[in-house]
């Protein structure tokens, strides 16, 4: 058994030593014996001693006469302490060779454990686990680098060799596994496992392929009776709890191995391998090697004490209990190092988000022939994806129809509020030129890959109550861009509109206050142009009420006085509603009134309405004709209203109605006053100095923290 896999030496690559390989012990007639549970129980093993080995005393190897191929497991000369055996296994690495990729190896070794299983019993007959087909893509696939697989093949040979010998020798598992590092010193750690996994696996899968056609295949079955190995079938039950321990055993092996190789392919660019991160994230790396060549050694061993065995050794259960305690240990390794692993990755993932934020800030600063470039960078999509969806057509497109256009980003959470969507929709279809611009919305939604129900049909809703561009899906839009329209240009909750023009310059960064003001008008939509309507503007009602009221317009051709008002005191309402309307009445003026909310938005004068909207009792604003207008709070008007007797005979024409209540509520001076002007912390402009509306001095500037339901 111990020569069956032995290559034949060359004389400048020997594959063994000179010395003489150690036979098994024998009986007095002649036959191998085995280690029964009887004996292994004189070993006294404890789990400590399994999995803290280096604790052990030194102590001489211990022989039986019933050793045969089975590995000590006493660890009679090993370190002190776990400290000791760190030491111990660094002692033994020298690595003078480039990184390998030992993937293409691992990938024949994960085929050969698929395959490598006994065979099912379905109503008495065989039926094999996995096809044998040549053609199976995984099994083509594990020899696309066959460079590794042959570079690799002489130390796999040599240390397959070494294992077959020193097991059936009875060695002891760590010198066995110190000796197996001393001997592949020169390689990775990652390559170090493969290889020595690799080495197992050509053992582990030939006696699979005899077992699994001896019963069909002259040859297997000739084989299988010089080895004189036990039928599977026979001893079905005894053996199926072996071979479980084993499977799951080297399910664990592989997939720690996996976690060693992934630590190996962590790119440097971001994180490098004697950085103080990934110093301390593998630190166990050369313990958890150590341990999984333990492990394999154990497997190997009972596969070897196969080789003519009888019933004692079939039913034994002490190995099975090594190899669980193993299993359980090699776990406790994987978790600590897919934790640790998991650490990185994530500190990668952070340094390639800023990297990316850095690249994007960048690209926003350069110039650029179109908006291809941004757009792309933005919306995250394949080639072959149409990431867009047009709202007037109902299909997908793609970026290009974008090209060299215009494009207001629309950016919102899934909450856009149906008011600005509707005004937004009624000024799109205004355009008078069509395709001037277009509007792309871009829902910003956390976690948009794993949408909920309820939020793909309300991002579904919303983009199909849109006549422009979407994104197909929330999950397009790139969560560095995001972070970008975050961090700097500031969106928190509100909608906002940036204007990128044909060659992607930000041109505005939140158009829709202009847009709703000025409607298309305003196109480009830049921060210059919205300056300039401003200059052009006059203070007057049209320029305040805007789109308000569809009679107001009306109102203003028949000469009549309009009073626009506002607030959330409901009994200050009333009271100045009654009064109002009563003293039109009195003084023959025409009076229309419209209550506009507590919340209606040329600078100063807007201020100044502002600043009584901040209050808790109401203003009111009187307009006759386009340029006779006067404002104020609704206490102060109350006031004035209270003394009609004193001024009411200078009122002998509606059109002298505006100008003396003017007079009047200029001539209003109460001795306490406290008027506030906020400003929602998205404008991005705030004003150096604003002053008071009642006492014309600077007001004082704080800084406000709301939250409102309504």
């Amino acid at each position: 058994m111990a020569h069956r896999d032995l290559v034949p030496a060359t004389r400048t690559n020997p594959l063994m030593s000179d010395k003489s390989n150690p036979k098994p012990p024998t009986t007095a007639l002649g036959t191998q014996s085995y280690l029964t549970d009887h004996d292994s129980a004189k070993l006294n093993l404890s789990h400590d001693e399994l999995d803290h080995s280096p604790a052990l005393h030194h102590g001489a190897p211990f022989h039986s006469t019933g050793g045969r191929g089975r590995l000590m497991k006493g660890d009679r000369h090993v370190a002190t302490d776990d400290i000791g055996l760190n030491k111990q296994i660094l002692g033994t690495h020298a690595p003078d060779h480039e990184d390998l990729d030992v993937k293409p190896v691992l990938s024949i070794i994960e085929d050969i454990l698929r395959r490598g299983k006994p065979l099912d019993i379905v109503h008495g007959a065989q039926v094999p686990e996995y096809s044998e087909s040549y053609e199976d893509k995984s099994f083509q696939s594990a020899y696309y680098d066959a460079e590794i697989v042959k570079l690799l093949s002489y130390p796999l040979n040599k240390i397959s060799c070494e294992i077959i010998c020193k097991c059936a020798a009875g060695g002891e598992a760590h010198s066995i596994a110190i000796g197996l590092l001393e001997t592949m010193s020169n390689h990775g750690w990652d390559a170090k496992v493969v290889i020595t996994f690799a080495a197992f696996s050509v053992s582990y899968g030939e006696f699979w392929l005899v077992d699994q056609l001896r019963v069909k295949n002259q040859l297997a079955k000739d084989i299988a009776a010089l080895k004189d190995l036990p039928d599977t079938m026979e001893h079905n039950e005894e053996m199926k709890k072996k071979f479980e321990a084993v499977a799951n055993l080297l399910q664990t092996v592989l997939a720690v191995t996996h976690i060693i190789i992934e630590f190996k392919e962590l790119p440097t660019h971001y994180i490098n391998r004697d950085s103080p991160e990934m110093v301390t994230a593998t630190a166990h790396i050369p313990t958890t090697v150590y341990w999984i060549i333990r492990s394999i050694l154990a497997c190997a061993s009972i596969f070897l004490n196969l080789v003519g065995s009888g019933h004692e050794y079939i039913t034994s259960t002490a190995e099975s209990w090594e190899i669980l305690t193993l299993a359980s240990k090699l776990s406790h390794m994987s978790e600590h190092l897919q934790t640790q692993l998991n650490k990185l990755k994530e500190l990668i993932e952070k340094k390639k988000i800023d990297e990316a934020f850095a690249a994007l800030k960048k690209l926003f600063e350069t110039s650029h022939i179109d908006n291809m470039k941004i757009l792309k960078t933005i919306i995250h999509a394949r080639d072959d994806q149409m990431p867009i969806f047009d709202g007037t057509r109902r299909i997908t497109d793609r970026l290009e129809v974008l090209r060299m256009k215009y494009v207001l980003l629309l950016i919102s959470d899934l909450d856009l509020p149906q008011e600005e969507l509707n005004i937004l929709h009624l000024i799109y279809n205004q355009q008078v030129m069509r395709h001037e611009y277009e509007v792309l919305w871009l829902p910003i939604v956390d976690n948009a890959m794993s949408m909920s129900p309820t939020q793909e049909r309300q991002f579904l809703d919303l983009r199909s109550s849109m006549p422009w561009y979407s994104v197909d899906h929330p999950s397009f839009v790139d969560q560095v861009a995001i972070r970008y329209f975050r961090e700097i240009w500031n969106f928190v909750h509100m909608p906002m509109l940036v204007v990128l023009d044909p060659q992607a310059r930000v041109s505005n960064t939140n158009a829709l206050p202009v847009m709703w003001i000025w409607g298309g008008h305003a196109f480009p939509f830049t921060k210059q142009r919205e300056l300039d309507l401003w200059s052009e503007s006059t203070w007057n009602m049209d320029l305040l009420t805007d789109s308000i009221d569809p009679r107001i317009q009306e109102w203003i051709k028949d000469n009549k006085t309009i009073c626009l008002y506002g607030g959330e005191d409901i009994d200050w309402i009333r009271r100045f509603t009654t009064t109002a309307r009563r003293i039109a009445t009195t003084l023959h003026v025409p009076l229309e009134m419209i209550y506009v909310g507590k919340r209606t938005s040329k600078d100063k004068e807007i201020m100044v309405l502002l600043t009584y909207d901040g209050g808790d009792q109401g203003w009111a604003v009187f307009s006759r004709g386009l340029y006779d207008m006067t404002k104020g709070k609704l206490d102060t008007l109350l006031t004035v209203f209270d003394k009609i007797s004193e001024w009411e005979n200078r009122v002998d024409h509606p059109d002298k109605f505006v100008p003396e209540l003017d007079k009047e509520i200029s001539g209003v001076h109460p001795e306490h006053h406290c008027n506030r002007l906020i400003l929602p912390g998205h404008t991005g402009y705030i004003p150096e100095r604003v002053v008071c509306s009642e006492c014309g001095r600077t007001m004082d500037k704080y800084v406000m923290y709301r939250c409102c339901t309504d």
